[in-house]
């Protein structure tokens, strides 16, 4: 699916991942505000192949593959 549909996905809760990326297990999805968060808008975050999970941007070739699936919870 395209970067669009990905967000779409994201915005909606779910995860999604880059077929082309080549860490297995990373995954992006949406940190919404909570009360004891500092931050003061929703930011996408990246699940690593390390688990860590830290802020994410996408670059231009993120945002022009269309190589993006769903992650399902296992």
């Amino acid at each position: 699916m395209t970067f669009g549909e990905a967000l779409e996905i994201v915005k909606s809760g779910g995860k999604v991942s880059r077929q082309g990326w080549n860490g297995r297990g990373q995954w992006i999805a949406l940190q919404g505000l909570t009360r004891i968060s500092e931050m003061t808008r929703p930011f996408i975050y990246i699940h690593t192949v390390s688990r860590d999970l830290v802020p994410w941007l996408a670059s231009q070739t993120d945002m022009l593959a269309e190589d993006w699936v769903v992650v399902r919870d296992e």
